[in-house]
């Protein structure tokens, strides 16, 4: 097998950092009035769905703190 003479396999890593391009990426395209709409309506559909979950969900996490005052109230009718 031969050995390669360069110190670094990977020399060319090396120079990359000191590499500038003369070579600008094109400009970006603005967002029409359409789709920035559209993304607002989906964030909101999210946001709203996100909070709906938790309404509907907060009385199924709470500890029901009146079921026990009622079964008392109805050992003591008896």
């Amino acid at each position: 097998m031969f050995r390669r003479r360069e110190p670094v396999p990977f020399a060319f890593l090396a120079e990359a950092d000191r590499f500038r391009s003369n070579v600008a990426p094109p400009p970006r395209q603005r967002a029409s009035i359409g789709e920035m709409a559209g993304r607002w309506l989906l964030g909101l559909t999210i946001v709203a769905g996100l909070v709906g979950a938790l309404v509907i969900a907060l009385p199924a996490m709470s500890i029901p703190s009146s079921a026990p005052t009622q079964q008392s109230q109805a050992s003591q009718g008896h």
